[in-house]
């Protein structure tokens, strides 16, 4: 009984060995609670997404035969410790091949400082801060371009379509992605001739903008650039509303890129302006899961019934970048992954993707948008654009 046990025993095991190695096993670690709970879940839905066609089509292709694809998430409740927790977990007790990074580059510089001791590459969807992939870090790859881009997109589009913009007040949210895009816009617009009239970072929850949105006013800025996250933007584009703080160009980073944006605000959000790493608009035709733009626009319409934003996509797209890579090293080893990333240059429905010397997709032409009449308008690139600038009222 005992001999029969132990074989019983070896039979499971070899089988579950077995099982391992038939699949491949990324990691996600997902802000599903949280400040950062309507970000995470927009991962979590173009993984879903992703993991859905790949495994209908029986899976990756390694080395000549199909692999299918097992996701292992948790939720890091929007806590950076815990994120970092997590991605220990899922590397040492999990065994995942490979990681996905959480939102925002703060809580992605944990995680990839994890995954390099490993030497476990892991795909950013949602990081574009400089300050993040100039560690050093060599298994850190992230489908956004740089911050730098849009904003000198933003400022090349707006004083060319509106003259008058000569004065810029810049308030940030005191945290990695938009106090990044806060320093970057005020380095660059000095750089341009604007005269910065206004700096100021506020706190993470902060809930009161009043005093930096009195003196904003009192400055008398052309244009109001605000960085933060969705929650921030809205709360401060209300307290603008009830202080009488306006301009004619009025910017929130990144928030008229999300429909919640527009739900929560209203009429309040019509002619603010952003930047985006992806809209709809920009066709592109690829060989990848999707095939195209309109074929992933399509599906992810008809599941959610609204329009996709620039994180839906680029979170799908961090994980085909990851499935070329693997089909194209012909194997699941991390290091020999790593290496290919680091050459990949390939078109995908979300665009082109090759990552430079930091890990980070190349600069291109990166969509600048308005809120017009409730909707999102494309001001540029050329190739795309829907409208011109329009003042705020």
């Amino acid at each position: 009984m005992k001999f029969k046990l132990l074989i019983t025993a070896g039979l499971l095991a070899a089988s579950a060995l077995a099982h391992a190695q038939s699949t491949i096993r990324i990691g996600a670690p997902l802000a599903l609670t949280g400040g950062l709970a309507d970000e995470g879940k927009k991962q979590q839905v173009a993984y879903d997404m992703w993991l859905k066609r790949v495994n209908a089509a029986g899976g990756i292709s390694v080395g000549g035969k199909k692999m299918k694809v097992e996701l292992v998430s948790y939720d890091y409740q929007s806590d950076e410790k815990r994120a970092q927790q997590m991605a220990e977990k899922l590397i040492t007790q999990d065994k995942v091949d490979y990681l996905t990074a959480p939102f925002g580059s703060g809580h992605t510089k944990v995680v990839a400082g994890v995954a390099e001791r490993y030497g476990v590459p892991v795909m950013a969807s949602v990081a574009s801060s400089e300050s993040v992939f100039n560690q050093g870090y060599k298994y850190l790859f992230g489908t956004l371009a740089p911050n730098g881009g849009l904003v000198d997109a933003m400022i090349s589009t707006f004083t060319t379509q509106m003259p008058t913009v000569k004065k810029i007040a810049i308030l940030g949210r005191e945290d990695v992605f938009p106090r990044s895009m806060a320093a970057t816009m005020k380095d660059h617009a000095e750089k341009a001739g604007l005269k910065v009239v206004h700096n100021e970072y506020y706190p993470v929850g902060a809930l009161d903008h009043s005093a930096s949105l009195s003196r904003i006013k009192a400055a008398g800025a052309d244009w109001i650039y605000v960085t933060g996250y969705t929650k921030d933007l809205i709360l401060a584009r209300k307290q603008m509303a009830d202080l009488g703080v306006t301009a004619p160009v009025i910017t929130m980073i990144t928030g008229p890129a999300y429909q919640e944006f527009i739900d929560g605000l209203g009429p309040l959000a019509n002619n603010v302006s952003s930047a985006s790493w992806w809209h709809q608009s920009s066709q592109y035709k690829s060989s990848d899961v999707f095939g195209s733009t309109k074929a992933f626009y399509d599906e992810f319409v008809a599941r959610e019934k609204h329009d996709p934003d620039y994180v839906h996509a680029s979170s799908a797209a961090a994980l085909i970048a990851l499935q070329m890579a693997i089909e194209k090293a012909g194997t699941t080893d991390r290091a020999k992954v790593r290496d290919t990333l680091a050459s990949l240059d390939v078109l995908t429905f979300y665009g082109p993707i090759k990552f430079g010397p930091n890990g980070m997709n190349t600069a291109r032409d990166l969509p600048i948008i308005q809120v017009q009449s409730g909707k999102v308008a494309v001001l540029f690139p050329q190739a795309v654009k829907q409208a011109n600038l329009l003042a705020v009222k």
